[in-house]
């Protein structure tokens, strides 16, 4: 296994986890503030839920414990899928309060020109919201990128697995996990980054 490959499986996991996770906790968010309470109820258990679990645990339930109910799924997507969900519950709870800093006299004006509860999300809620969930969000992006170091435990050929490897082949141990940890210093440098400009972007806009 080469240290380019390892990085692709890396980025790969890190973009799946957070899109995956990016869009659940969206839906989990709506969910939690729209006006039936059979889903609002749902989607806070879902958030207590995986907000009290280890993701080292999830990792490894989805691993060893899917093949026994016959999903076979290969490890990466596995991984992946597990770690979305995780990350989904903190993407919630991140929109929710954002929700919660738009002012209700928009939500009632916009009430009040006829909008449905949908479009005032999608036109008034959420834009406005926008501004105060772009950093909280990044932290996200941060700390699930970190995480996906965790995958090596279940087997996933990504940075930490690579380092393991060569680790075990007796190779230049040290030198790997220098290699390692500057990769995963600059994805996160170049996220805070990214996260700036938008945040920039956004306050200009107000």
């Amino acid at each position: 296994m080469t240290l380019g490959t390892a990085l692709q499986s890396t980025l790969g996991l890190i973009v799946l986890t957070y899109c995956g996770a990016l869009a659940l906790g969206v839906l989990l968010a709506i969910c939690r503030i729209c006006p039936v309470p059979p889903l609002r109820a749902a989607a806070a258990a879902y958030v207590t839920v995986f907000r009290n679990m280890p993701l080292l645990v999830l990792l490894v339930l989805f691993t060893f414990g899917l093949p026994d109910v016959g999903l076979l799924i290969p490890l990466f997507y596995n991984a992946a899928l597990a770690m979305a969900l995780y990350w989904a519950a903190f993407v919630c709870e991140v929109v929710r309060s954002g929700v919660r800093t738009v002012p209700r006299g928009q939500l009632e004006a916009a009430r009040a020109l006829g909008l449905s509860f949908r479009q005032c999300l999608t036109h008034v809620v959420l834009p406005s919201a926008l501004r105060s969930m772009v950093q909280p969000l990044a932290n996200i992006f941060i700390g699930s990128a970190l995480a996906t170091a965790l995958a090596a435990a279940a087997g996933v050929a990504e940075l930490t697995f690579w380092y393991q490897q060569q680790a075990n082949l007796g190779g230049r141990p040290l030198t790997a996990f220098a290699v390692v940890t500057v990769l995963y210093v600059g994805i996160t440098l170049a996220a805070g980054l990214v996260a700036g400009g938008i945040e920039r972007k956004v306050a200009i806009g107000r």
